[in-house]
Order: C-alpha cells, then sequence, then structure tokens
C-alpha cells in the first residue's frame, strides 16, 4: 500500500521500520516539530524523522492539524501535503497531535492507529507506565481504526503481551514496539476482511500522561504500590527520595526496589537496615528493599556500590 505514517518516538519507528520492510510504499512521514534536547539543548529531530530522513522519505512537521486552531498555516499546508500524497491509508504510533476529522477522512481506507494496550483498558498517553504502575500481568498491542475520540474506534486486531513482574517500562516499550510492527504488517495484510469489533462499554480507563510530581515517593504507600511506580517510571521520571546529611541536601533517584514484609514497627521513610543486599525503608505497608539508586550527577549504582560512597544508618529518614 502507499502510506502515510503519523509517529514520533522510537516506539513508532520500530513500526514504520517493519512497514517499509513488509514493502509498503511510505510516502510521507508526519512528525512532531524538532525539540530541544540534550546538555547543549540544541534542536532534535525525532526518532521517526530520522529514520525518514535516512530513507529519503518526505516529512513534514505540522505544528496543529486544525484549520480552524492556532496554527492554521500549518494545518492548511499539510492538508495539501497529504493530498498530494494520494496514500490508500495513514498509519499513526504515538504522533503527540490530535486528528481532526478531515484527516481521519482523507485516506480512502482511512487512519489506523498502533495502541500500546488492550482497549478498553488504558485509553491515552501512557497506557505502558500505567499497565505496570496498576500491576497488570497482560497487556498488548490494538490496531484501531481511528475516529474522533480519545482511543475510542473499532478493534481491528489485537496481539496480546505478558507482562514480567520485572519488567521495567523501558523493557516492555521495546517488546510492545516490536510487537506493535507485527501487529500492524499483519493487519494491513488482510485489512479488507478484518472484523471491525466495537470497544465494550466495560473496562475503559485512561493512562493520564505522566508528571514529574509524581516521581515523589510517599513511604505511607505500600512497598508493592511502590516497587510498581519505580519499574513504571523507569526510564522518566524516575522516583525520587529527599536526602539530608551534614554536607547538605539532595535527592536520590531509585531505580530498583524489592516490596518485603516489614520486619519491625517504624515510622513510613525509616531507615531500617542498609548493607549490599539493600537499603530496607519501611513503608505504610510492608518495607521497600533498594537495590539500585542514583545520586544528583552520579551513575546508576547497586545498593553495595552507592553505600560505599554515600553511606545510610538505621533510623536515618528519607523524608522531606
Amino acid at each position: 500500500m502507499r502510506l502515510i505514517f503519523a509517529g514520533t518516538p522510537e516506539f513508532a519507528q520500530t513500526a514504520l521500520a517493519a512497514l517499509h520492510a513488509a514493502g509498503h510504499e511510505i510516502v510521507l512521514v508526519l512528525s512532531q516539530p524538532d525539540r530541544p534536547a540534550g546538555r547543549g539543548m540544541k534542536l532534535q529531530a525525532s526518532p521517526v524523522k530520522q529514520w525518514a530522513l535516512a530513507h529519503q522519505v518526505p516529512v513534514a512537521q505540522p505544528r496543529s492539524l486544525r484549520l480552524d486552531g492556532k496554527y492554521p498555516e500549518d494545518a492548511a499546508a499539510a492538508r495539501d501535503t497529504l493530498l498530494a500524497a494520494k496514500a490508500d491509508a495513514m498509519i499513526v504510533a504515538a504522533y503527540g497531535l490530535i486528528l481532526p476529522q478531515w484527516v481521519l477522512d482523507l485516506p480512502p481506507k482511512g487512519c489506523l492507529n498502533i495502541h500500546a494496550s488492550l482497549l478498553p483498558r488504558w485509553r491515552g498517553a501512557a497506557p505502558i507506565h500505567r499497565a505496570i504502575e496498576a500491576g497488570d500481568t497482560q497487556t498488548g498491542i490494538t490496531i484501531m481504526q481511528m475516529n474522533a475520540g480519545l482511543d475510542t474506534g473499532d478493534m481491528l486486531l489485537v496481539l496480546p503481551c505478558d507482562v514480567s513482574p520485572t519488567d521495567t517500562t523501558a523493557v516492555l516499550h521495546d517488546r510492545l514496539a516490536a510487537l506493535g510492527g507485527e501487529a500492524i504488517v499483519q493487519a494491513l495484510a488482510s485489512l479488507d476482511s478484518l472484523p471491525h469489533q466495537p470497544q465494550p462499554e466495560e473496562g475503559v480507563n485512561y493512562a493520564h500522561k505522566i508528571d514529574k510530581a509524581e516521581a515523589a515517593l510517599d513511604w505511607a504507600l505500600s512497598a508493592e504500590v511502590l516497587a510498581r511506580r519505580i519499574r513504571a517510571f523507569d526510564p522518566f521520571p524516575g522516583m525520587t527520595v529527599p536526602l539530608t546529611t551534614e554536607a547538605g541536601s539532595e535527592t536520590l533517584k531509585i531505580w530498583q526496589a524489592v516490596a518485603e514484609p516489614l520486619a519491625s514497627p517504624a515510622e513510613p521513610g525509616t531507615v531500617l537496615s542498609a548493607d549490599a543486599s539493600g537499603v530496607r525503608v519501611a513503608c505504610g505497608e510492608g518495607q521497600l528493599c533498594l537495590t539500585q539508586l542514583q545520586r544528583p550527577g552520579g551513575k546508576r549504582l547497586s545498593a553495595a556500590d552507592f553505600l560505599r560512597g554515600c553511606p545510610l544508618q538505621p533510623g536515618q529518614r528519607l523524608v522531606a
């Protein structure tokens, strides 16, 4: 097929590469405008744009697709570009812009979305993070015929994927990205014969965008909840705890932790023990054994290596 592809991050780039490898003609790529990144905050092309440039595929980066919105000139130029592409379908994966109705109606076979959850569970921006945070044991990829709603279109193909008790968002992301590429290639191979299944009304929930304010560990919560959040927020934004020493205050990031039964009653946030096996901290329910930590400007370290440079003592409080 002649395809327009709309996407921005690595998750989308994986699907784009899979479509190209399957023999589809990518006639146009849409991606978010370049953003400042890195220590120098230089403008950086998205992974999808980088792939397109490497494969000599035309790229458009409108700030909006709404003809009546803030950037109508961008939308009008994008409309002309989309019309000229004469594509059979548009494939969308983690694009980041809302598609207005005129875009949804443009390709003869419509717009298909690659969504990283088993819809209608985890509609929205952060389905991988929220599935881990909630303790889901299974997620997957849904290929959806897009409509004007937020991830509300008919389901065309669903491929499930197990969630391991040790999966971080980074690990599960890569597995789902590969599965997304497999799913969209499979869906396009039999697109005309796939049944359009409306999403059930039961089981709907939303994966709200991750906010940096969620990064602070709340020791009043259970150790099990905190352990899941640590995995869910790896690599972004990373869970944080304050540390106050004689040298001053700093903020630690916690990257790996295990929930354990509470050894002895203690105020949440109190260090119970600190040795090579981990830093154990009392929680509202249970205790959390921190096994990988990071100081500001430093690297992720095992508990043993961390404690050599930053000794913690039982009774110390990791609270603001």
